[in-house]
């Protein structure tokens, strides 16, 4: 499925954040009066928040992504097991030289089965679906 079937749902592009819709002018005004309150709450503890993500940034230990190995538990190289070297050649037709079978004849759809006798051959022939 390709996109430039798809509705413009499924796009990436053009999802920019609208201004917030308020369902009033006093829910707007009471939402704007509890964020001034919270923030001056936040300056009267002596925390604002914009500083602290800085300087928690700015402290925090450099993360490392490689795995640390516990002493003790390292894999020991071992070496695979040396076979020797085999050529690869095509192996000989198997061809039946005995004077058993006298050939194959089909039985059902694809069903090939060996046929013994002259008689065989007549009775395979001979078979209804």
């Amino acid at each position: 499925m390709t996109m430039h079937l798809e509705g413009p749902w499924l796009s990436t592009t053009g999802k920019q954040k609208t201004k917030k819709k308020w369902p009033s002018a006093e829910a707007k005004r009471k939402a704007e009066m509890l964020d001034s309150q919270w923030k001056s709450l936040l300056k009267q503890q002596g925390i604002e928040a914009e500083e602290k993500r800085r300087k928690r940034a700015l402290t925090d230990a450099i993360l490392t992504t490689s795995p640390k190995i516990p002493p003790g538990r390292e894999t020991p190289k071992i070496n695979s097991l040396d076979t020797g070297w085999v050529p690869c050649v095509k192996i000989k037709d198997n061809n039946y030289t005995g004077t058993k079978i006298k050939g194959i004849g089909t039985m059902h759809k694809s069903n090939a089965v060996p046929v013994f006798s002259d008689q065989e051959a007549k009775d395979i022939s001979s078979m209804r679906r």
